[in-house]
């Protein structure tokens, strides 16, 4: 069934069956997507998927060209959450941006979250300056988190305002 979508080289890329996924290199940490996910997830963590992570033998290696080659989809299609941002971002940049500067949502729009950082102007406006004590927080905890968990909560996620 086609119905499988992958980041490759920073691309959305997709629809695709399970077998046309790995010949684009499927890898554990590989984010995937399909109907009926709230959001991109790594392959790795899938039940469906795991059976091709705990083979022994090497896996097929990326398809760069020829019969089969899918161009990359810019967009996700309608009602799908669209692909996680690949761009590496730093936790330790967006913490330290949502502890001094926070409450112009900076951190959000470091990591693309444009809504968000609206959303925090709005609220440090509503609440005079006062949701600058939950950017300071959000911050610290930032700092706290493993990459992981900070590119799963904050990056990866297709939540407008990834609070916490």
């Amino acid at each position: 069934m086609n119905n499988w979508y992958i980041m490759f080289n920073g691309q959305q890329v997709g629809p695709m069956s399970e077998q046309q996924l790995i010949s684009y290199g499927l890898k554990p940490d590989s984010y995937v997507w399909r109907q009926g996910m709230n959001e991109w997830a790594q392959a790795g963590s899938l039940p469906e998927l795991a059976s091709y992570f705990s083979c022994a033998q090497p896996g097929v290696p990326p398809h760069y060209g020829g019969n089969g080659y899918q161009q990359p989809n810019a967009y996700a299609p309608n009602g799908y959450p669209t692909a996680p941002n690949t761009e590496a971002k730093s936790k330790v940049a967006t913490g330290l941006l949502a502890i001094f500067l926070g409450y112009l949502g900076i951190q959000y729009f470091y990591i693309g979250k444009t809504g968000a950082g609206f959303i925090t102007i709005l609220l440090t406006i509503v609440t005079c300056g006062a949701w600058d004590i939950i950017c300071l927080i959000q911050g610290i905890v930032m700092l706290t988190m493993s990459d992981e968990e900070f590119n799963r909560k904050f990056v990866y996620t297709n939540k407008t305002f990834p609070i916490f």
